[in-house]
């Protein structure tokens, strides 16, 4: 899988530059850093290039790193697959809690529509350009995204649970 890391690596590097960040193996995924300027564009060529021809968005979620720089606190990870030679990859970027924009693709892949949604409606993530971007799964008077991590995990309001029972 390296050698798919240094293939990609390569190839973005020679057309985008530095819109490539960063670039790793992680277990067995080779991940890549895109600019938020540039991930639409570079999600394009992977998908257009004839030797890459990731053509399968097989995962979209958003991330929230609180304990990080605020600069890349939130983010949005994209996992491509290229079937006919099972190669998968991971690409993220990252932006601020005050710019939560990132380009749609839904017009790059029709599944992305949902799955852009669900983050939208989780994480608070605006994709701009999106044909329906509401909310998926929550309430649409849910004033809050759930899925961040500044909530607590438990109602601590509560006062009808004994802990003891579950070993805490």
């Amino acid at each position: 899988m390296s050698e798919l890391l240094e293939i990609v690596k390569n190839k973005v590097q020679a057309k985008f530059g530095d819109a490539l960040l960063a670039s790793e193996m992680h277990y067995d995924f080779p991940v890549f850093i895109i600019s938020k300027e540039k991930i639409k564009d570079v999600l394009q060529f992977l998908k257009e290039d004839k030797e890459l021809h990731f053509h399968f968005l097989t995962t979209l979620c958003g991330l929230h790193h609180p304990e990080q720089d605020s600069s890349i606190e939130f983010g949005v990870m994209y996992q491509l697959y290229n079937l006919s030679k099972n190669w998968r990859i991971r690409l993220k970027t990252f932006t601020s809690r005050e710019d939560l924009n990132i380009p749609t693709v839904t017009d790059l892949w029709k599944t992305a529509g949902w799955m852009e949604r669900q983050e939208f409606d989780f994480f608070g993530i605006n994709f701009i350009g999106h044909p329906n971007l509401t909310r998926i799964l929550n309430m649409d008077e849910m004033n809050y995204h759930p899925m961040r991590k500044e909530y607590p995990l438990e109602d601590m309001s509560r006062d009808d649970k004994n802990d003891k029972m579950f070993g805490r």
